[in-house]
């Protein structure tokens, strides 16, 4: 029985942890950084699920400057979203005449990680209803926090 002690032990430790890990919340909060270098910033979310913030992208179709552009969003406040929740946000481009919206979901990975998993459209302004075929883009990102400089 003293032998099967340390076991249990681990045992219990190691399905705690994964319990404690499913329940940890995924805030929206912050400073958070994509796949191809893009920067967004996000403001605390308020009572309804509004939030608002500065997106920089590191890539663009224009010969423009890159100028930090708003967003504002929503994210989903139900309790069955357990601390992973959903939201969308519209990005006004500053440098262009282009809207983007993101949706996604807010997780926490395996390794205790929070990351943002996102689907956007793309939408370019054309003047004529005959070249509308080519102005909307889709696309994913990925947003992780970033990391500190050492």
């Amino acid at each position: 029985m003293v032998q099967a002690t340390p076991f249990l032990l681990m045992l219990f430790l190691a399905l705690g942890a994964h319990s404690l890990q499913a329940t940890q919340q995924c805030s929206l909060t912050g400073r958070w950084v994509n796949d191809l270098g893009s920067k967004m910033n996000l403001s605390p979310v308020d009572k309804n699920g509004g939030f608002t913030g500065t997106y920089r992208t590191a890539v663009t179709a224009t010969s423009n400057k890159i100028k930090e552009s708003p967003l504002q969003g929503s994210m989903q406040r139900s309790p069955n979203q357990k601390g992973q929740p959903t939201f969308g946000f519209t990005v006004n481009w500053s440098f262009s005449d282009t809207i983007t919206v993101f949706t996604g979901q807010c997780f926490v990975d395996d390794n205790g990680e929070e990351v943002l998993k996102t689907m956007w459209l793309l939408r370019s302004h054309e003047d004529s209803i005959k070249n509308d075929w080519k102005a909307t883009r889709v696309g994913f990102n990925i947003f992780t926090r970033p990391k500190p400089l050492e």
